[in-house]
């Protein structure tokens, strides 16, 4: 993807990864500049080991714990003095390092210096832009989802079928992910197409999940067709208590299947415009 800003020292190169997840590219420390998967689920940034590496800084403070949606691991981390990325500035900072699990970029970018920004993705044209937010309205033709702060995640209320259902945004999730209070609520038997996967997370720990079609996902105006949900009784829903309400982490495989996704924290929206042709995505309008 390409990182673009109304003012031209805003542009720099970046991509998508294999798996549709979004790279930023960082600069830590005036080098770089580093992929790191911008990260809206993940509650501090993180790099790998390389990224340490070519910084030429090793671990000066103690050992700290990272949670990942799998587990839990007391992982060295790392001093630096700034990143930075379009409008985005974070300094100082004490950066976990983590598994490279990350499909070739180098860490994720998390959202600690996101609450009054305005994250612009433009899958279409592969831009990208992190920008103040001056709470600028959705463009005609966007359709807008409310979001709401929960366990410092952002989240909105979705259905599922008949089921109303939690659904926190998750761009560093590649799969959507149910927990099994939802698959409860919509299923009392497990259906035989079901898919056992999987999931892997930063603490390299696995957790087994079933993947199945899901019932139509409203969100918003959008309503959602033959999205496919692993169902799992993950570390991180048990962590944030979130094990007995229906919910849903909303993957990039969902959120990269749009068009244009925009995010703003401060107006605590999300604007979000379909690609006409995608069969798996139609409005209400």
């Amino acid at each position: 993807m390409l990182v673009e800003a109304p003012e031209p020292k805003y542009v720099a190169p970046t991509l998508r990864d294999r798996i549709g997840r979004i790279w930023a590219p960082v600069l830590i420390n005036g080098k770089g500049p580093f992929r790191l998967v911008l990260d809206t689920g993940a509650s501090h940034s993180a790099i790998i080991s390389r990224v340490a590496d070519t910084l030429g800084v090793s671990a000066q403070t103690d050992p700290v714990l990272v949670r990942g949606v799998t587990g839990a691991a007391i992982v060295p981390a790392v001093h630096v003095d700034r990143m930075e990325v379009g409008d985005l500035l974070i300094e100082p900072s004490i950066l976990p390092i983590v598994a490279d699990v990350f499909g070739g970029a180098e860490g994720v970018l998390g959202r600690e210096g996101l609450p009054d920004k305005r994250i612009f993705a433009d899958f279409g044209r592969d831009k990208l832009v992190i920008s103040r937010s001056h709470r600028e309205r959705a463009p005609v033709g966007f359709s807008v989802v409310p979001l709401k702060i929960t366990r410092g995640l952002l989240s909105t209320e979705v259905r599922v079928g008949s089921i109303r259902t939690l659904a926190v945004i998750d761009t560093g999730g590649q799969q959507t992910v149910g927990n099994l209070a939802l698959r409860e609520a919509l299923m009392k038997h497990p259906p035989a197409d079901a898919i056992g996967e999987d999931i892997i997370g930063v603490t390299l720990e696995l957790q087994h999940g079933d993947t199945i079609a899901a019932p139509p996902i409203e969100l918003g105006t959008l309503k959602l067709r033959q999205v496919r949900v692993t169902f799992a009784d993950t570390y991180l829903f048990d962590h944030l208590k979130l094990n007995r309400q229906p919910t849903l982490m909303i993957g990039m495989d969902v959120l990269g299947s749009f068009d244009v996704l925009i995010i703003d924290y401060k107006m605590r929206e999300m604007q979000v415009r379909t690609r006409g042709s995608h069969p798996q995505l139609t409005s209400s309008h």
